[in-house]
């Protein structure tokens, strides 16, 4: 296996990544939540870049994998300032944005912030401001009181350790969102969603597609597919829909 290289950015954080250098535009991953540059989706995708000759950047945010600092100290502005901060420092012109889970939410907050890099991206279960629609929305008041108390929550994860939510992440969580505000993303978009996604639900998908605007947004629905969309059949959606940005009709 590859050994990361570092990154140390303004914020005083060090971020791990691997760079494969080739054709533009460069392909950008953005893993999940406590998810790392190690996952199926990250290195598969890597290889298929690779055997195409086409560049490509996979990262860990900081409290994630290689990276420093831990996931209790994090927040989605935190991990919005390593993605941009990789991006500015590891690659040069149109970058195609591929992002997963949490990911999508850092594609989207990417669209905001340079709309003029971005000449194509899909996203794989896209979680935008789920840290407002989903956990808040739906801790209890006991949760809210210990949050305030205590300054965090632990909820029960389907795919590892539970997950500590601070309540630094819910406070920047909301001034992160992006389905309260126009959405724009004037470029191809491939918005994939598996159907037995028990973390993200069709309807998070569905209204991420009616919200933003664009000149070619497509969601693609994948019977029993789940959260990790990573089997065999799936890769090679995603490996498509990349295509399918590269090469819009």
């Amino acid at each position: 296996m590859a050994v990361a290289e570092f990154l140390d950015t303004a914020q005083g954080r060090r971020l791990a990544f691997h760079k494969s250098e080739g054709v533009a535009p460069t392909i950008v991953f953005l893993g999940g939540l406590k998810s790392d540059m190690e996952g199926t989706k990250a290195v598969h995708l890597e290889a298929w870049a690779q055997e195409r000759g086409q560049a490509f950047l996979r990262f860990d945010y900081s409290g994630h994998g290689e990276s420093s600092g831990t996931f209790e100290e994090g927040c989605i502005g935190d991990w919005h300032e390593d993605t941009v901060a990789a991006i500015e420092a590891l690659t040069e012109g149109p970058l195609v944005v591929v992002g997963s889970s949490m990911g999508g939410w850092q594609a989207l907050l990417l669209a905001k912030a340079m709309p003029e890099r971005i000449a194509g991206m899909v996203t794989i279960a896209a979680a935008p401001d789920f840290t407002e629609e989903g956990y808040w929305a739906s801790f209890s008041d006991e949760q809210k009181a210990a949050l305030e108390m205590v300054g965090h929550v632990e909820l029960p994860s389907d795919y590892m350790e539970p997950y500590i939510i601070t309540k630094r992440m819910i406070e920047d969580g909301r001034t992160r969102l992006v389905l309260r505000d126009p959405l724009a993303l004037p470029f191809p978009v491939r918005f994939l969603q598996g159907t037995a996604d028990t973390a993200v639900s069709i309807e998070t998908a569905v209204r991420l597609l009616d919200h933003a605007s664009g000149p070619d947004m497509r969601l693609l629905l994948v019977k029993d597919a789940d959260h990790r969309f990573s089997d065999g059949p799936c890769l090679e959606i995603i490996e498509r829909a990349v295509l399918d940005v590269l090469a819009p009709e």
